[in-house]
């Protein structure tokens, strides 16, 4: 007789001592006994340390969102073809059957687990999905790729891509491509697939890229562009493992990896309170923008702030430098005023969170910053970009702060002002440091606890305002000019000399600042961080993105993204300590400091 008690004992015996496994949602076939999904799939996450759960097609759109908010990885699973209607194409007689019930859940599940930056890997049909949903194309049927590579120069034989060999040994190869990610899972350059299917990725889209293909020019594989953990191959690596056969369990163990990353990112984001220090979105504030929907024309509203799990930002009104002449004064001040005002008119239309609080609230204090995130909510911070909002007028600091509680202002921008000089003067301006006004302004600040910044002032403008504040300054948005040699980027001269007066340097996220050839990317974002630790110490960095005003880079392109970069920490082996202080907690000890001054 079959003892299953020996099972449960052996099951009991290990639990207390288990540790989290990640959870891998995968999509579930839907035939005529209803939802259900081939054993291989299953197995091959089980053994790769992960615990599966199916995800049955539902368009409910709250069941989605439910779904993703409990899993750590999507996989996406094979079947029928999709429908062209939703690609905006006309079905052609090579289509094969469709699976009405999967195609739209399907869809919006993918297009949801990318704003999300959840990782997923899709298998057959699941490539093709991942192209559809991220705007690229497939072919209804291979034979109209072999018909389109007729048209070039270089014609190759189509291969029989549906094999009658049973579907666990391979029949024909793919290559992979040099420096793709999918070579770094699978360690070769040639692999021997099995092939089962008259569809495929026609164009792999701005967010993919093609990673590996067959002899015939087939796409086999694709990845993400973006440096995100998106992968998809056209061949079914769940039947080898059913016949014990090893070779593609490396891509279920890359998922299992990638959805324990994300569990771990996710968690400390639950914990820990995340801080970006500058963003530009209220210069869009007066162009019917939906800060409370996903809105594509900003890097920043609440949708993204959640996906990305930020809790908090400093929006600043930023203000471009303009005539140094009393009407040019009073229009910066005018400007500014309206935008600050601008931000604090759309926290007031917060809609309300399941506790009855705003969504989203104004913070002037670290202590505010910290209640709110405990109570759910999302805070916003502001700050006035470019000292010029005051023109000669020192009483104005009190007034933006009294009446809007600014935290800190930047001295200057692009263009010299009356306080100092800027790291970019415009033309015919000459290199100047901090004017004899520009020392009162910076006394000023430090009486009423309001942070001196300065990012965008010159060399001689930053060591002239360290000298002459009495408390700690920080930096915004700089990031390394040892890595990049761009004068708004700090020297490690400046960055020692900032972290000698208990300062910080906020990294940002604008390709120019992070790398002087080509498109930076998040991998240049991380290096950026790390040397200015390795300079400064882990006790004087930060992030401050400058989102919507020049931030923004392949896998730190928006708020939503922001995740990737704790799950690229993570990787870097910073502590849950370290990245508290890198998500905030080095600015708000200067900004607890500045304002502990006053009181």
């Amino acid at each position: 007789m079959f003892n299953w008690k020996s099972h449960y004992d052996a099951l009991h015996a290990t639990f207390p001592g288990s540790q989290h496994k990640p959870v891998i949602g995968i999509t579930g076939n839907f035939g005529d006994k209803g939802c259900e999904l081939a054993e291989g799939y299953f197995e091959s996450v089980i053994r790769a340390g992960a615990t599966p759960v199916i995800l049955p097609p539902t368009t409910d759109t709250d069941a989605l969102v439910s779904m993703l908010d409990r899993i750590d990885g999507l996989l996406l699973s094979g079947g029928a073809d999709l429908n062209p209607l939703f690609v905006g194409e006309e079905p052609i007689p090579a289509i094969g059957s469709i699976n009405p019930k999967r195609d739209l859940p399907e869809l919006l599940l993918i297009r949801l687990a990318f704003d999300r930056q959840l990782p997923m890997f899709g298998i057959c049909r699941g490539i093709q999905m991942l192209a559809a949903a991220l705007d690229g194309s497939i072919w209804q049927d291979l034979g109209l790729f072999a018909e389109d590579s007729r048209k070039g120069e270089k014609t190759l034989p189509l291969l029989k891509h549906s094999q009658n060999l049973e579907r666990s040994y391979p029949s024909h190869t793919v290559t992979i491509s040099e420096g793709s990610l999918l070579r770094s899972i699978m360690d070769t350059e040639t692999l021997a697939v099995n092939s089962f299917h008259h569809q495929a990725v026609r164009e792999p889209g701005p967010h993919l890229r093609i990673s590996a293909t067959a002899p015939d020019g087939v796409i086999e594989a694709v990845e993400s562009s973006e440096h995100k953990s998106i992968l998809g191959v056209q061949w079914h690596p769940e039947c080898f493992c059913l016949r014990g056969d090893e070779t593609m369990l490396p891509l279920f163990r890359w998922l299992a990896a990638e959805a324990s990353n994300y569990h771990e990112a996710r968690r400390l984001h639950s914990r820990v309170l995340t801080l970006d220090s500058h963003c530009d979105t209220p210069m869009f504030f007066d162009q019917d923008i939906h800060f409370y929907q996903r809105d594509s024309r900003i890097l920043v509203d609440l949708h993204k702030m959640t996906e990305g799990g930020l809790d908090a930002s400093i929006m600043v009104a930023y203000i471009p430098q303009g005539p140094r002449s009393p009407e040019g004064f009073t229009a910066a001040t005018a400007y500014a005023d309206k935008q600050l005002c601008r931000v604090r008119e759309m926290v007031e239309s917060s809609p309300l969170i399941d506790s009855g609080l705003p969504a989203v609230a104004l913070a002037r204090t670290p202590a505010d910053l910290y209640r709110l995130k405990s109570e759910g909510q999302r805070a916003i911070m502001l700050g006035i970009e470019n000292g010029y909002a005051i023109g000669r007028d020192i009483s104005l600091l009190q007034h933006f702060q009294q009446e809007h509680g600014i935290v800190y202002m930047t001295l200057c921008h692009n263009g010299n002002n009356d306080i100092c000089g800027s790291a970019r003067p415009r033309e015919g301006e000459t290199s100047e440091g901090v004017s004899s006004f520009g020392a009162e302004v910076i006394t000023e600040m430090n009486r009423l606890g309001i942070m001196v910044d300065l990012s965008h002032a010159s060399e001689r403008s930053f060591f002239d305002a360290l000298d002459i504040s009495r408390l700690p300054i920080v930096c915004s948005h700089s990031s390394s000019r040892a890595l990049c040699d761009h004068p708004r980027n700090l020297t490690d001269e400046q960055l020692r000399a900032l972290a000698a007066k208990d300062g910080v340097a906020q990294v940002t996220f604008y390709s120019g600042f992070l790398r002087q050839d080509g498109q930076a990317t998040i991998l240049d974002a991380v290096a950026h961080l790390n040397h200015i630790i390795d300079v400064m110490g882990i006790e004087h960095v930060g992030i401050g993105t400058d989102f919507d005003g020049d931030g923004g880079v392949p896998g730190l392109a928006s708020a939503s993204e922001l995740i990737n970069f704790t799950r690229r920490l993570l990787r870097e082996r910073y502590s849950e300590a370290d990245l508290r202080l890198i998500w905030g907690g080095n600015f708000l000890r200067v900004m607890e400091t500045t304002q502990n001054i006053k009181s």
